[in-house]
C-alpha cells in the first residue's frame, strides 16, 4: 500500500492502514467506527476492528482486535471500509469505552437526529443493550443512555455533565433557557438546577478566548436576577476539587444539604484512585 506521505499522519489513513493489516474479515468498530460515522468526540486511534470468534488475529500496536458476533447483520461501509452500524456502535461503546467519552458521542449522534427520531433510536439501543450476549457494562451503558439529551454543544459539555454527575450530584439540566419576565429567552447556562438557579458554565480556551467582557457581564446580569453561577474551565475537567467544593457550596446557600453525596463521592473517588494506583 502505497501512501502520500502528506497523508500519512490523517486518521482516515491509518484506519484504512489498520483495516487493510486485520485482513478481509475484519470489521472496524469503537471510536474509531464512530470517527467514520462522523462522530468525532472519542479518539480514533489506536485503530479498533473486530473479528468473527477464531480468528488469529491479535491486538498489537496502534491495532486493537475485538471478536464479535452476529457481524454480517450490522456491517456497513463508510468511505471503502466496512463499518459496524451507528447502532452497534453506539451500543458497545457506552459498556465499554470511558464514560465521559461514550455519553459525548451519544450526544453527538442524537444532535444529528431530528428531534421525532431522538426516542426510537435511544428505544433501539435500549433494546439492544438487553439482548447483548456479553452482560458486562450494560448498567452504566443504561444510565449513559437515559442522560444523554443531544443538547450540548460541544463534547467538553457532555465530559462535564459526567463528571458532576459521577461525583454524586444531581442530573443538571443541559443548555437551560433562562427567560424574561415575560418568557422570552434570555440567556443559556450550559448546565444547571433552574429550580435553585445554580448554573454553571464551561468555558473552552477557544470560545471564550475573545468574550471576556461579553462573559464577565453575562455572569453579573444572572447574578442579579438570582443565580449562583459556577465557572468551569478546561483545566478542571481533570481534576474536580474545586468545582465540586463550588457545586456543594452553592446547594448549602440554598438550603439543600447534600452529606450523602459527599460521603458516596468521597468513597467512590477511594475506589478509582485504588483502581489507578
Amino acid at each position: 500500500m502505497l501512501v502520500d506521505p502528506a497523508r500519512a499522519a490523517e486518521p482516515s489513513t491509518i484506519i484504512a492502514a489498520g483495516w487493510l493489516a486485520s485482513g478481509p474479515d475484519a470489521i472496524i468498530t469503537g471510536s474509531t467506527a464512530a470517527f467514520l460515522h462522523g462522530y468525532t468526540a472519542a479518539v480514533p486511534t489506536p485503530v479498533h476492528v473486530v473479528v468473527p470468534y477464531g480468528s488469529k488475529k491479535r491486538t498489537r500496536q496502534g491495532l486493537v482486535v475485538h471478536n464479535g458476533r452476529l457481524l454480517d447483520s450490522d456491517r456497513r461501509c463508510v468511505d471503502g471500509l466496512p463499518v459496524l452500524c451507528v447502532e452497534r456502535v453506539v451500543t458497545d461503546l457506552v459498556c465499554t469505552a470511558a464514560p465521559a467519552d461514550a455519553l459525548a458521542v451519544v450526544d453527538q449522534v442524537l444532535a444529528a437526529l431530528a428531534p421525532g427520531e431522538r426516542t426510537p433510536f435511544r428505544d433501539e439501543l435500549h433494546r439492544r443493550l438487553r439482548e447483548r450476549a456479553d452482560p458486562r457494562g450494560t448498567r452504566i451503558g443504561t444510565r449513559l443512555l437515559d442522560l444523554a439529551t443531544g443538547r450540548a454543544d460541544s463534547p467538553a459539555e457532555s465530559w462535564l455533565l459526567w463528571r458532576i454527575v459521577d461525583l454524586g450530584f444531581p442530573v443538571p439540566v443541559v443548555n437551560y433557557q433562562v427567560c424574561t419576565i415575560d418568557g422570552e429567552p434570555r440567556y443559556r447556562v450550559d448546565l444547571g438546577w433552574p429550580d435553585l438557579r445554580i448554573a454553571i458554565e464551561y468555558y473552552g480556551h477557544a470560545a471564550h478566548a475573545e468574550r471576556t467582557e461579553e462573559d464577565e457581564a453575562r455572569i453579573l446580569e444572572l447574578e442579579r436576577r438570582g443565580w449562583i453561577v459556577i465557572i468551569v474551565r478546561a483545566e478542571d475537567l481533570a481534576h474536580m476539587s474545586r468545582v465540586e467544593r463550588e457545586i456543594v457550596g452553592a446547594f448549602g446557600r440554598r438550603g439543600v444539604r447534600l452529606r450523602e453525596r459527599t460521603v458516596g463521592a468521597l468513597r467512590a473517588r477511594r475506589h478509582r484512585d485504588l483502581r489507578a494506583s
